[in-house]
């Protein structure tokens, strides 16, 4: 008989301490990575931003969302290359999800590049559908490049 542990996650809200482990897993998961600034501008105007740690408070996984208006918009959802396909994007998502249910939210949004089929396959899997498409939304080498809209009501 074996037994399989349970990972040992745990759930934090986003602080600055964190922004050096979030800069290094963005940088090494995007050709076009959000600066520092950004996630400071984040963190500044109170979005909903979480880390995933381990048991010994290494950073793991990331996520950022607003709320307004009864929407969410989730705006970046990143897991460490050595941490991936283990379920971490979907621990994290189903974490946004409560919280735009806890805060009224009757839809969320979010874009993701046309050619990321691993984010589309999750999405899709949550109930995400596509709304749209933003042309030459993401920069990309040689160019930009699509972005489809999705959406996850709430109602």
């Amino acid at each position: 008989m074996s037994a399989q542990l349970e990972p040992a996650w745990r759930l934090h809200p986003m602080r600055a301490e964190h922004l050096p482990e979030v800069l290094a897993i963005e940088t090494a998961s995007y050709d076009f990575p959000w600066t520092e600034g950004i996630f400071r501008d984040c963190l500044r105007v109170g979005y909903s931003a979480w880390v995933v740690t381990d048991r010994d408070d290494a950073v793991l996984a990331y996520a950022l969302m607003s709320m307004a208006a009864g929407e969410a918009h989730i705006l970046n959802l990143c897991v460490a290359a050595s941490q991936r396909r283990r379920g971490l994007a979907q621990f994290l998502l189903r974490h946004l999800i409560m919280v735009a249910r806890a805060a009224a939210v009757n839809l969320v949004l979010l874009e993701v590049r046309k050619s990321n089929l691993a984010a589309r396959a999750l999405y899709a899997g949550f109930g995400f559908r596509p709304l749209g498409e933003r042309r030459g939304y993401y920069p990309a080498h040689g160019g930009r490049e699509d972005a489809l809209v999705l959406g996850l009501d709430l109602t």
